[in-house]
């Protein structure tokens, strides 16, 4: 095979798939239409890569390869892409014991200017405080920071938002 067969299944691998994770992205988030769209451009670029190599046959390690290699940088890129262009609100969740330092916390929190709902539940060794934190995703490391380790932490994506306190973005 020769180097630009290899160079041309590459490029189409790395569409298709980082396409096809972003329609997944999409569909996830409820954006039917766009996700439609991107998969008619998905699979007409899977299509003329699997064309040309079935048209060409496995001949080599090379062509493996970029087949492989475009999968892979596929999967990346469409991750990236989707960091970068959904960049979609999270909400962070923390449940932890009742402490003036997590009250602290939840003071520190709203200074930096993140909206955050404390609910107080009950857990099994007594009163619990929830917090309730609706942030960017690229702030998340942020926000992990500030909480430390006062409380089990878990993250889940955002559908939409609307109304609400956001924190504004600081120059």
């Amino acid at each position: 095979m020769d180097p630009l067969g290899a160079i041309l299944i590459l490029g189409a691998r790395l569409l298709d798939v980082s396409l096809g994770t972003f329609r997944i992205l999409l569909l996830v988030r409820g954006k039917k239409l766009q996700a439609a769209m991107t998969a008619f451009f998905e699979s007409a670029i899977y299509l003329v890569a699997l064309g040309y190599v079935l048209q060409q046959g496995v001949r080599g390690w090379l062509q493996i390869v970029a087949y492989a290699g475009g999968y892979a940088l596929g999967n990346f890129l469409g991750a990236t892409l989707e960091e970068k262009i959904l960049s979609a609100f999270v909400l962070v969740e923390v449940v932890g014991p009742v402490t003036d330092e997590m009250l602290e916390t939840v003071e520190k929190l709203r200074e930096e200017g993140y909206g955050t709902t404390v609910v107080t539940g009950s857990g099994k060794t007594g009163e619990r405080i929830i917090l309730k934190i609706i942030c960017q995703r690229n702030d998340i490391g942020h926000v992990a920071q500030m909480i430390g380790n006062r409380g089990f932490v878990f993250t889940s994506d955002v559908k939409s938002v609307w109304g609400g306190h956001f924190r504004q973005k600081r120059k």
